[in-house]
């Protein structure tokens, strides 16, 4: 059998995640940062992620304006304690009880809050010192919900860096830092216990700013590769973020920690940087969060952790403008202060429930081209498998392109391919960067259907 027809054994139900598309999906979450003197009221803020898909919201500190907005629409609610509120928080368990009574008992549970964090990337910072005291502070946290019956319904956790780990590559190697070692332990033990995630904040986008080649940048946006084979479980990765997520598995089981759950904390890509700046554009934003959200909502997940999604939220709602550094650090936001998308990631429900405009206007005529995608003329055969892995392995329905489907004959590569990249992209929402595929691939009005072998097509 040729190697393109290898991937039967990987077809998922990928269209049952299409279906509610529409809706919330607790899965997809989203950063409010808000070191910005530009920033929309909360209430606006609400409404706006009322019309998305975005499921959950994570706040860096305990905004009560915020919390009150959120109320009464379902969004999951991730709140934090500032790591300057560690120490006390550590030493007095009466701080611990009146945080809880201030942040939580007023608005629980009309705003939906799931998950406190205690400090950000506190294992990152090298001070000894307030690492050593994170422990007692989420524990003091803990025994303060539990005391106001709430243990169990809001869980306690802490945000942590990918820079935890001593070894990432190949994921299968993945191990954590031994100069901290002691206390991770202390943590997940934690963790384990309370039933709490282990949150990370993976950034393929500063794997591809220390490797700027291209195969490395196709690799971060989950675009056509060649992939990496993993040495040690000979398992074939496609994308940097499955590898990075992967990789804290792998730490996590080598301590004994198989229960504890993953959350994603952050993870996102900026549209604009400084001219010294690799890989900030808006083409590799929009292919980065575009292709997440298409990969967590395939419920492919990740090698290590199949079938499932990982709670992922995308760094950020909104630029947070007074942010220092470069400009890259204050260009990471999907939407803009007008509530107008930065772009389109395809996050909105707006197709569903359609706004009426306040004055008359004249209606735009609807497009009624039809549109496929193609591969270009000329394109390798190496290329054309590439693309033919890389989209029979996103789920897709690939079957057609089987022995005794109805588009296996001709049985030739760049057949197979057009048929499963056409597929892709009509299933990924017909955007331009869905029919990128490392700018091997073109948008046509020519049905490439033949026979009884129908190409699905749409309008653009």
């Amino acid at each position: 059998m040729p190697p393109f027809l290898c991937f039967s054994t990987l077809l998922v139900l990928y269209f049952f995640s299409f279906t509610r598309l529409s809706k919330a999906q607790s899965f997809i979450g989203v950063n409010y940062g808000q070191v910005a003197d530009n920033l929309p009221p909360p209430a606006a803020t609400a409404k706006l992620l009322q019309s998305t898909s975005i499921g959950k919201v994570r706040l860096y500190g305990s905004d009560p304006g915020v919390i009150k907005a959120l109320a009464d629409t379902g969004i999951g609610i991730m709140v934090g304690v500032p790591n300057s509120d560690i120490p006390a928080m550590a030493s007095d368990s009466n701080f611990a009880k009146n945080w809880v009574n201030v942040n939580v008992l007023p608005f629980h549970p009309a705003s939906k809050i799931i998950l406190i964090n205690v400090g950000n990337e506190v294992m990152s910072y090298n001070d000894r010192n307030l690492m050593q005291q994170l422990l007692p502070a989420m524990q003091n946290l803990q025994n303060a919900l539990n005391s106001a019956n709430l243990g169990g319904k809001i869980k306690v956790s802490t945000v942590h860096s990918m820079a935890v780990l001593r070894q990432s590559d190949p994921p299968s190697s993945g191990s954590f830092d031994p100069s901290i070692q002691d206390l991770l332990k202390g943590l997940l033990e934690f963790n384990a216990a309370t039933s709490s995630p282990f949150a990370i904040n993976p950034y393929p986008y500063f794997a591809y700013r220390s490797d700027p080649r291209p195969e490395t940048l196709a690799f971060c946006l989950f675009q056509p590769n060649s992939g990496r084979v993993d040495s040690g479980s000979k398992i074939k990765y496609t994308n940097m973020f499955d590898a990075q997520v992967d990789a804290i598995r792998s730490a996590l089981n080598y301590m004994g920690f198989k229960g504890v759950e993953i959350v994603v904390a952050e993870t996102g890509w900026p549209y604009h940087g400084d001219s010294n700046e690799v890989g900030p554009s808006v083409e590799n934003a929009k292919a980065y969060n575009g292709n997440l959200i298409q990969h967590l909502r395939s419920l492919v997940g990740t090698p290590l952790m199949p079938g499932i999604s990982i709670d992922t939220y995308l760094f950020a709602l909104y630029d947070e403008n007074l942010k220092p550094g470069p400009s890259s650090e204050r260009s990471f936001g999907l939407f803009k202060p007008d509530l107008s998308m930065t772009y389109d990631v395809g996050l909105s429900k707006t197709s569903q429930t359609p706004s009426t405009p306040k004055t008359p206007v004249t209606p735009s005529p609807k497009p009624t081209k039809d549109t496929w995608c193609v591969p270009k003329a000329g394109i390798s055969n190496a290329q054309l498998q590439s693309n033919l892995d890389y989209a029979c392995g996103h789920g897709i329905d690939c079957s057609p392109i089987q022995p005794g489907g109805a588009c296996f004959e001709p049985i030739t590569l760049v057949s197979h391919a057009t048929y499963a990249m056409n597929l892709l992209y009509q299933t990924a929402g017909r955007n331009p960067w869905n029919c990128d595929f490392t700018q091997s691939a073109t948008l046509t009005s020519t049905n490439p259907s033949y026979n009884k072998c129908t190409y699905p097509g749409g309008s653009t």
